[in-house]
């Protein structure tokens, strides 16, 4: 199983690693993919700090690659607004939609991801 990792998870990982220990385990089984959205995400704080490193092994990850359903993500944010679930941000809801697409699990520390995974179980989450 292919798991998107969110911004959120990279940049525990990053800083400390408290809340993402189990990116190593699926980075060392090749299971981690990316995209665009969370490559832009976190790029540029990564070039400010001079961690070229980095960058090169985030770029050599397998990307997915998006494919964006407008309808699917308005009907989303409908859903979650009508459940309660107030700030779901677009970049979330594209992460979201373009891990279902390529049938891969999420693992994000952003608990955005919970709520969509409440108002769509198809989403589905890496615990």
């Amino acid at each position: 199983m292919r798991i998107l990792i969110d911004t959120s998870a990279w940049i525990d990982y990053f800083k400390s690693g408290t809340n993402s220990g189990a990116l190593d385990d699926l980075l060392e089984n090749n299971q981690v993919v990316i995209n665009d959205i969370i490559l832009a995400e976190l790029i540029p704080f990564l070039r400010i700090k001079k961690q070229r490193k980095i960058i090169e092994l985030l770029n050599e990850i397998t990307k997915l690659v998006l494919q964006i359903n407008w309808t699917e993500i308005i009907q989303w944010q409908t859903n979650c607004l009508t459940a309660g679930f107030n700030g779901i941000g677009i970049p979330d809801l594209l992460i979201a939609q373009n891990s279902k697409q390529h049938n891969c699990k999420t693992y994000s520390l952003d608990r955005h991801f919970i709520y969509l995974n409440q108002c769509d179980e198809n989403i589905q989450l890496f615990a």
